[in-house]
């Protein structure tokens, strides 16, 4: 795993270099993954260019997309897949910085455990959601051909749905769960410092910082969440890609093939 210093676009990191069970590596120059690109500057370009991405897939809403619109690095495709698309307006993820921009909707939105539910149920959504089932599995089957790779993962924060994503294809790459769970908190410290001017304003008007800790950043039990409803439904991750998403073991190799290098 390699952060790759952009200040416009936080959170930004190649998921490579993680060892597999079978002692190989995760291929690093692959897979990137990041918040949106809608803020990125001049200075920054030049070094997002340099990663040489062939595609972009953004999970964010329509609504998102259209509010803050990607910036994308020379020569890159976009491919929008709405994991919340079935979830609608409710989802905390797709909303989250409007809620967080008003103490008082933040505590009636927010308060008294009410946000770890709202991700505690985004994360089941993840697995099992048409909408996400349907775009994460559009992700993956792209990701297994030569033509998208390399590739830029994001949502809005680049820590929820770009979360689940990252987390499922490194374990089907083999990587243990420790190291998942390692690339999965790296946010709170990559993407959390980005936020001191949202927490600084919220406690000057009068709000709680501790509602926010919980929106902006991961919890263990997020991912664990997710876990535990693909291991419900699927028993394990080989069959969560063939039988939640349909990507059978031959595309499962060709990801093996593209992501892992001997």
């Amino acid at each position: 795993m390699t952060p790759i210093p952009l200040t416009s676009v936080p959170n930004l990191r190649d998921v490579g270099g993680y060892r597999t069970r079978g002692g190989a590596k995760v291929r690093t120059g692959v897979y990137f993954r990041s918040t949106d690109l809608s803020r990125v500057t001049d200075t920054d370009m030049p070094l997002l260019d340099g990663l040489g991405i062939r595609t972009v897939y953004d999970l964010r809403t329509a609504d998102e997309r259209d509010a803050a619109p990607d910036t994308l690095p020379d020569g890159a495709r976009a491919v929008a897949l709405d994991v919340l698309a079935d979830k609608g307006i409710r989802s905390i993820p797709a909303q989250m910085l409007q809620v967080i921009a008003d103490p008082m909707i933040a505590e009636r939105e927010l308060g008294g455990g009410r946000a770890i539910e709202y991700f505690e149920g985004s994360y089941r959504d993840f697995v099992v959601m048409p909408s996400a089932v349907s775009s994460y599995r559009e992700l993956f089957g792209g990701l297994a051909s030569n033509d998208n790779t390399p590739a830029l993962v994001h949502c809005t924060t680049g820590k929820d749905r770009t979360g689940w994503a990252t987390a499922a294809l490194l374990l089907l790459l083999g990587v243990s769960e420790e190291d998942v769970f390692h690339d999965y908190l790296l946010t709170n410290e990559l993407l959390l410092p980005s936020f001191a001017g949202v927490f600084e304003k919220f406690v000057d008007a009068g709000g709680d910082p501790a509602l926010l800790e919980p929106v902006l950043g991961v919890r263990e039990q997020y991912l664990e969440v997710s876990l535990a409803v693909m291991r419900e439904q699927y028993g394990t991750v080989e069959r969560y890609f063939s039988d939640g998403l349909g990507l059978d073991a031959g595309v499962q190799t060709l990801l093996r093939e593209r992501m892992i290098a001997d």
